[in-house]
């Protein structure tokens, strides 16, 4: 089994050797808030187990699976604000999938500090190279550990019943006892290692799978290379040189070499290639970079995220620079700043006029800077919300041009005024800066600018916008009404290609904008310029950058549907990427491809200057071809437990949801399946009719059906129509949070074709 693999792997590593010693660190909340607990590797080589010191106390866990990267030295605000109690060299933080909160800890000498770190690293790097076979080996073993309640190593039968019901399974008693009775080869009336993993293949015995495997093979034993071509060229719909691809298909997924020496696969083979990444729904062709990325901005969708300094919600939440390091790591390319007066003369980050806490300005350029490139390389865009004093922006702009250095783009490319915006390309390993500037890029070539000037109200300020849309707030509506911002001729040649500027109307913006200019709209205003112009809309788009971001309204930092906005063209659809939700599903499922690196190329139509596309009459198109979606929902794989309660059983459902132009949005439903979140089978078929493929996401959910209640979110999979892959094909499940539940899968059958 897995753990007996991992303790192969760990005799020769002294760190994982003194983890599984353990040692006493500091976990660390706050600069009050400092307490030794014990820490722990435990056997498995997967959990880190700790408690505190006092006799009696609960214990906690966390499972290697779950935690992203690990940081060294004073990398987090906590360990930041006791950096003159605890030196660099015993302080590091572990950071963990999805929104989880960071755990702090503080070493007692440098060396255990080294050996924990190392230690980690070397685990979390083990997780990575982990074939899928591994990962299931480790998965079952996890369960057994679960369920062996004495810890002698051995099932009995009650403990095996017990773990059926932890596992999601609901299966009669005497079909269970007659699988366990197969599986004691030794005859001792428990289930050792070995015996427990042959119980839980015969568990888990794939009967869709066989069912296709008998189908394509010419003996009913195993598939010859000519079977595998066939499979391939009428099921897969594979075109280029199949012959090539299904010998690289025993080569790489076949376990048995006998098999490989024949050129054929066995079930097992076969197994291993449906659940691989070749097997997956999402094409490994979009996974790397494949788009052009010599474009103008404007002709890409930009991962972008609103308000990222905050953590929860947007009244009382904590401000966080981990909330711009988080973002960055998920591939997000404009993140929010937004800047008022601090104490000291100097900037802080916050929402201003909340209670939300605050940060400072330097700290969040510091992380810019360090995390800006680290999962891209293309440009990152700071949309400034500038509230400051002309002291205070003076001090912002030396902060960035001191901290990002030769990252901060400060002049244009090529010294020369060029007619439409660069590309991603051009701008790699850039940071720009949006914000409002004095004069244009004209002005600045010629240096025509005054050393100080009288602007506008900043068009970012967010309360002007909360104003319009109703909220009740005198003191702002007043302030918003009178007040005109001076601009520090410092912070404003900062910005060179990203000038925010206010909206007018689509007419006004043809005849006289520039396409350097940026103008934002809530939510609300984008979708009235949408209902009342949308082929205007998209035609502008199709020039000049437009950032939408959430009404203020939505003081929870809840999120609207991004897809209404990439439908009009807008590039900057800025998310609250710390709520998770249909809103951030789709957000990732746009950018899962193109090698996740924040920029998806708009579609032809969409790009095209001479073109009037109209998102509300997609028919009207000069190449419109609609097109029919097949999807047969077959299976599900060992679904996650939603209902902590020990004796409930989830009853899965499975609906799929098209995101696109509004003839395309559509949900439909497969039936549900009472008592089994183990094996579900469904062999239900849902067809949809897709007006504009290029901009559909399809969105698998799986729910728990509650007849007396609304449905438990079981897990979902978001991707782009254009990145799934035709045939059978497995999903990979993903939490709520984005990461994935392993190894929770669908099973479904896919067909493409166009609408007679």
């Amino acid at each position: 089994m897995a753990s007996t693999e991992s303790g192969l792997r760990i005799q020769g590593d002294e760190n994982l050797q003194s983890m599984l010693v353990g040692t006493v660190m500091r976990k660390i909340k706050s600069r009050t808030w400092k307490k030794q607990r014990y820490f722990k590797l435990q056997d498995d080589c997967m959990t880190i187990w700790y408690k505190s010191k006092k006799a009696g106390k609960a214990h906690s866990t966390f499972s290697m699976s779950d935690v992203e990267v690990v940081r060294e030295g004073h990398q987090s605000e906590v360990l930041l604000s006791i950096a003159d109690e605890f030196p660099a060299n015993r302080c590091f933080t572990v950071v963990f999938h999805g929104r989880r909160g960071n755990l702090d800890l503080v070493a007692e000498s440098a060396e255990e500090a080294q050996s924990w770190i190392k230690g980690m690293r070397k685990l979390i790097e083990n997780l990575e190279n982990m074939g899928e076979r591994e990962k299931l080996d480790q998965w079952i073993g996890d369960w057994f550990k679960k369920a062996d309640k004495n810890n002698d190593g051995r099932m009995n039968f009650k403990e095996v019943r017990d773990l059926l019901r932890m596992m999601n399974v609901d299966m009669n008693e005497h079909h269970a006892h007659r699988l366990f009775t197969m599986a004691d080869k030794s005859q001792t009336g428990a289930l050792e290692g070995d015996e427990f993993v042959l119980f839980y293949k015969m568990l888990t015995q794939r009967e869709d799978i066989l069912k296709i495997f008998q189908e394509y093979s010419s003996d009913g034993q195993k598939l010859s290379q000519h079977d595998i071509e066939d499979f391939l060229r009428e099921e897969q719909l594979e075109e280029g040189d199949i012959q090539h691809h299904a010998q690289e298909l025993i080569e790489c997924y076949e376990p048995s070499d006998t098999a490989k020496q024949l050129k054929a696969m066995t079930f097992d083979g076969f197994l291993m290639y449906l659940g691989s990444a070749e097997g997956s729904i999402f094409s490994p062709q979009c996974r790397g970079i494949f788009q052009d990325m010599s474009q103008p901005l404007c002709h890409y969708f930009i991962s972008s995220s609103h308000n990222t300094y905050l953590m929860e919600d947007q009244l009382r939440g904590q401000s966080s620079v981990e909330g711009y390091i988080r973002a960055l790591n998920r591939g997000c390319r404009c993140i929010e700043v937004d800047c008022w007066d601090g104490a000291n003369g100097e900037p802080i980050v916050y929402h201003g006029h909340t209670f939300t806490s605050k940060i400072f300005f330097k700290d969040v350029v510091n992380a810019v800077g360090k995390y800006a490139f680290k999962v891209s390389e293309y440009p990152v865009i700071l949309s400034i919300e500038n509230h400051c004093s002309v002291d205070q922006q003076r001090v912002m702009a030396q902060h960035l041009k001191h901290i990002l250095g030769d990252k901060l783009l400060k002049g244009m490319l090529d010294g020369r005024a060029p007619v439409v915006l660069p590309s991603p390309e051009e701008l790699k390993g850039k940071i720009l800066l949006k914000a409002k500037k004095i004069g244009g890029l004209e002005q600045t070539l010629n240096g025509s600018v005054e050393d100080s000037l009288t602007g506008e109200v900043s068009d970012e300020d967010e309360a002007a916008e909360i104003d319009e849309d109703n909220l009740h707030r005198e003191s702002i509506r007043r302030r918003v009404k009178k007040s005109k911002q001076r601009l520090s001729k410092e912070l404003s040649d900062c910005v060179v290609y990203c000038k925010s500027v206010h909206f007018r109307s689509f007419k006004h913006a043809r005849i006289h904008s520039k396409f350097y200019e940026v103008a934002s709209f809530t939510e609300s205003k984008a979708r009235k310029h949408l209902r009342e112009a949308g082929a205007e809309f998209v035609h502008h788009n199709s020039r000049q950058l437009t950032r939408v971001y959430p009404t203020g309204f939505r003081t929870d930092s809840s999120n609207f549907n991004p897809q209404e906005m990439w439908n009009a063209g807008c590039q900057i659809v800025a998310l609250n990427f710390q709520t998770a939700g249909e809103g951030m599903d789709l957000n990732d499922g746009l950018f899962s491809q193109n090698g996740r690196c924040g920029y998806v190329l708009k579609p032809a139509f969409m790009r095209d200057n001479d073109k009037r596309f109209d998102p509300d009459l997609p028919q009207n198109r000069d190449d419109y071809q609609p097109i029919v979606l097949t999807i047969q929902v077959i299976s599900g794989q060992q679904l996650p437990k939603v209902n902590i309660k020990e004796d409930s059983i989830v009853d899965p459902l499975v609906r799929v949801e098209i995101h696109g132009v509004l003839m395309d949005q559509a949900k439909q439903e497969t039936r549900y399946i009472e008592n089994n979140g183990f094996n579900p089978l469904w062999n239900d078929t849902l067809r949809f009719t897709i007006h504009t493929p290029e901009l559909a996401l399809v969105r698998f959910v799986v729910e728990d059906y509650d007849k007396t209640s609304k449905n438990d979110f079981v897990g979902q999979f978001t991707l782009p129509l254009s990145c799934m892959q035709k045939g059978y094909r497995h999903i990979h499940l993903l939490s709520r949070d984005g990461t994935r539940i392993s190894p929770s899968s669908l099973f479904v059958h896919v067909r493409i074709t166009d609408l007679e």
